[in-house]
């Protein structure tokens, strides 16, 4: 997940008569600092941004489908959910690595996966924790051995802290990193990468192939990679979101609601889940009740569609609105037949 992950970037707009793409009775605050010891499940949570995309009939489906998976209360079930994701999603790549191309056989696609988790801050000392916290004990295995994981850190120095805080894997930055190294990997991590990465990285995923690569938090918004170039915006876009969730706040004129945006790969099939969107229960803000799901990655404005529609349906402002609206018009139209 990106710097929207861990910074407070709140969305103002306000009270017109008509609601515009962003809508002006929704404020989407993207909160930051909290996921403590137990977060509660409605509580606004850490968000990144998300970026643009097309919306048809087709991106959502019913929401009285059963919810496949819940949001998680405590940033323990939020590691233990992505752990969980991740894992299943590597068990197959790292067992069966693809024979290498020949001129029969085509190039298979490289296994790429994007983890973005909220975290407190973007400061080294967190970033080192939550990769100790995934990656010390996550549960993957080889037929042979336990697999060599290799985590690609944003500068040497980071790379050295990581080091001295845990040896369960081994510690490098992209600068720095041996092909010599690479080749003795079973699984690469870029953790925390900033843009001006984007080359070397590319370079490191190359010689990789076809051995796992995994982009975590980066430290751009998804919305960003539009303006990266085709080369670039075609290489980030090769990760297959396996686990992401961002935190929301709906403010209506009389009331807000909270939820979050989630997406949750539990089986290892990333084209089997979608984006859900989720929000307080009425009158009960302990639950979370799915109120849509998007086939791909939502843009901010897509939720906050999603959002507004629900606060208006909710709202006696609204409504008083829309009844006047809905009488001007029945007005307007006798007056037309006459």
């Amino acid at each position: 997940m990106a710097s929207n992950l861990l910074k407070l970037l709140p969305s103002h707009t306000d009270l017109g008569a008509s609601p515009p793409l962003h809508h002006p009775n929704v404020h989407l605050q993207h909160a930051s600092s909290l996921f403590s010891k137990r977060l509660h499940p409605s509580a606004s949570l850490v968000s990144s941004s998300v970026g643009r995309i097309i919306c048809s009939a087709s991106s959502t489906r019913d929401v009285s489908s059963p919810m496949p998976y819940k949001s998680p209360s405590s940033r323990e079930e939020a590691i233990s959910q992505a752990k969980l994701c991740l894992s299943t999603a590597l068990q197959k790549p790292l067992n069966n690595s693809p024979p290498l191309p020949t001129r029969k056989l085509k190039k298979l696609r490289h296994p790429r996966y994007r983890v973005e988790i909220p975290v407190v801050d973007d400061s080294p000392g967190s970033l080192i924790q939550l990769a100790l916290d995934v990656f010390s004990d996550l549960s993957i295995r080889k037929k042979v051995g336990k697999p060599r994981l290799l985590i690609l850190w944003p500068s040497p120095a980071v790379a050295d802290s990581a080091r001295q805080a845990f040896d369960s894997v081994v510690n490098s930055d992209c600068v720095s990193v041996t092909s010599e190294s690479l080749s003795s990997m079973d699984l690469a991590v870029f953790l925390a990468p900033e843009v001006s990465q984007l080359e070397e990285m590319k370079a490191v995923t190359d010689c990789l192939y076809p051995k796992p690569v995994v982009l975590f938090n980066p430290k751009w918004g998804f919305d960003e990679e539009n303006d990266f170039g085709r080369a670039a915006e075609s290489f980030v876009s090769s990760f297959e979101v396996v686990y992401s969730f961002m935190g929301l706040e709906v403010r209506g004129v009389l009331s807000k609601k909270r939820g979050v945006v989630l997406k949750c790969v539990r089986d290892g099939v990333v084209s089997g889940e979608g984006w859900v969107v989720m929000v307080e229960e009425e009158g009960n803000k302990e639950e979370l009740k799915m109120v849509t799901t998007f086939k791909r990655r939502p843009s901010i404005a897509e939720v906050e569609n999603v959002l507004y529609n629900l606060m208006a349906a909710n709202s006696p402002v609204t409504k008083s609105v829309k009844f006047i609206s809905d009488l001007v018009s029945t007005v307007t139209k006798r007056k037309a037949k006459k």
